[in-house]
């Protein structure tokens, strides 16, 4: 974690420089929106504190202000889980991550506890006929999500409620490893998934349960 008063005076100027350039781009983009409180840019006030403070005029300007800041703050924190991500992608750890955030590991962990490649989701297709089960098992390494999966096919040939597909998904929710149970071969078979089903959303999002269905769908054409 970094500590202000351990950095140089060079550095701190930067900060203090940049968190400027953030107010500045707040007001102006408030300033923008102002006329939706019935003022031009040209007429609203130059600060947002240029106004009478207990006025009607001054509440509406600071409301407005703080509607933007908030939409600010939202969209940093987009920002900072999508390069935590491609970060933890790259190789970071969450030692990296945390140093780069001002945070402890043990925080950049919680905040992103699927940035660092070491979450490996396996989702199994399970039954012969519908309705099929499903069922998911995280892992620490990628082999051994392809070996659980791997062996969970194989031997759902022995149960009409075993496994008859299987993929792995990485931390950056990307399908990694895929196999069905070939009846011709009567074996696991690695398979393709198509350029839809590559990307897999969140849990519990309704685009995660889209991905699930075509995903069904795609496992029971294959079989």
């Amino acid at each position: 974690m970094v500590d202000m008063w351990e950095l140089d005076s060079e550095a701190i100027e930067e900060r203090v420089a940049f968190r400027a350039q953030v107010r500045d781009l707040v007001w102006r983009e408030t300033k923008r929106r102002m006329r939706f409180l019935g003022f031009s840019e040209q007429e609203g006030p130059a600060t947002p504190n240029a106004l009478a403070p207990t006025s009607a005029a001054a509440k509406a300007v600071h409301l407005m202000y703080l509607e933007v800041a908030t939409e600010a703050g939202d969209a940093a924190r987009e920002l900072a889980n999508d390069a935590a991500t491609r970060a933890g992608r790259a190789g970071a750890t969450y030692a990296d991550l945390g140093e780069a955030s001002r945070i402890t590991r043990q925080a950049a962990r919680k905040r992103w506890p699927e940035a660092v490649g070491t979450h490996w989701a396996l989702y199994l297709l399970t039954g012969k006929n519908h309705p099929h089960g499903m069922s998911t098992q995280v892992f620490r390494s990628s082999a051994k999500a392809i070996e659980t999966g791997r062996t969970a096919v194989d031997e759902g040939a022995l149960a009409d409620d075993g496994a008859v597909g299987a993929v792995v998904i990485n931390a950056a929710r990307e399908a990694v490893w895929a196999c069905c149970f070939n009846d011709g071969a009567w074996a696991p078979e690695e398979i393709t998934l198509p350029e839809d089903l590559r990307t897999v959303p969140a849990p519990g999002s309704p685009e995660h349960g889209d991905w699930l269905d075509k995903w069904v769908q795609f496992i029971t054409r294959s079989l």
